[in-house]
């Protein structure tokens, strides 16, 4: 591997953490606002199914499951966010190793 190409391909990878950086933000904040909803919604189904004379044991269950869908976007959310993370560590990572080249590269 030629130290021009290495250096390019660390150029690359400096190029896809910038723009992956700039989409992890909406991805936070999408996945706040689900969890926010998520939470919100799960607070006034179990009152209303409080004020039905549901039993106490059952509430949070049956109100978790009357709210499968919102919990499911939450939880997709963050999938998307750690998905997107992930891949930002694994660019940094490779990064990492084609700069160790880039060195032994150099000294040879």
């Amino acid at each position: 591997m030629e130290l021009v190409q290495v250096n390019q391909e660390i150029y690359e990878s400096t190029k896809r953490l910038r723009e992956g950086s700039k989409n992890l933000f909406p991805l936070a904040r999408i996945k706040a606002e689900a969890e926010r909803d998520y939470r919100k919604a799960l607070a006034i189904e179990i009152m209303r199914l409080r004020d039905e004379g549901r039993p106490a044991t059952l509430i949070s269950d049956i109100a978790r499951g009357n709210l499968s869908d919102i919990k499911f976007k939450r939880d997709l959310a963050e999938i998307r966010y750690q998905a997107a993370r992930d891949s930002l560590i694994a660019i940094r990572e490779q990064m990492s190793g084609l700069q160790t080249i880039v060195k032994h590269l150099s000294e040879v």
